[in-house]
């Protein structure tokens, strides 16, 4: 996988905050891949934010205005022509789309199952979990990938193991596999 890899963040991942701070920390040079996202899908993730994980509306504010300052050409727009043309689940339709216009090789979800393989084919785009996703990192990088992990324990002035528990929440087996790599108790 080299730096230049194009992957679509769906609104899931992004509102997952420890999964999209790792991902995020992956995509800061020198990076392992280039995150992609639509104003559809920040505008799913802010309603999530607010609405499902009771954020206040300025911390819901200062993510997205951080997501548009330290990663502006993450912004896809001009996809919507593309819509007729998707046939993957009708409520995820702008993802897709807003994927293929990006020339993405990867969208990220948790919810593989409104992404078939089919649907996908005929764009050269694969849907992932963001738990394989991450682990085809650690084996490409595991250095950068542990220390992109020990960035956020020491900002968040926390062990490395309780981040680690922490994203086991979203990726258990990443997790379960760098906890035993390292050695942790």
């Amino acid at each position: 996988m080299k730096a230049d890899f194009r992957v679509f963040l769906y609104a899931c991942v992004l509102a997952n905050i420890g999964v999209c701070d790792l991902l995020l920390r992956l995509a800061e040079r020198p990076r392992q891949h280039l995150p992609f996202w639509s104003e559809d899908v920040l505008a799913e993730v802010y309603r999530t934010h607010t609405e499902k994980l009771g954020w206040p509306p300025e911390l819901a504010d200062s993510f997205q205005k951080a997501l548009r300052t330290h990663f502006p050409e993450a912004l896809t727009v001009g996809y919507e022509h593309l819509l007729p043309a998707m046939t993957n689940d009708p409520k995820d339709r702008h993802v897709l789309a807003a994927a293929v216009h990006a020339r993405v090789n990867v969208i990220l979800t948790f919810n593989l199952k409104d992404f078939p393989r089919e649907d996908l084919q005929p764009w050269n785009i694969e849907a992932k979990h963001p738990d394989d996703y991450v682990l085809t990192l650690y084996d490409i990088d595991k250095s950068r990938v542990v220390s992109r992990i020990a960035a956020i324990a020491e900002q968040r002035q926390k062990p490395l193991e309780d981040v680690l528990i922490n994203l086991g929440n979203s990726l258990r087996r990443f997790a379960s596999r760098l906890y035993a790599d390292l050695g942790l108790p």
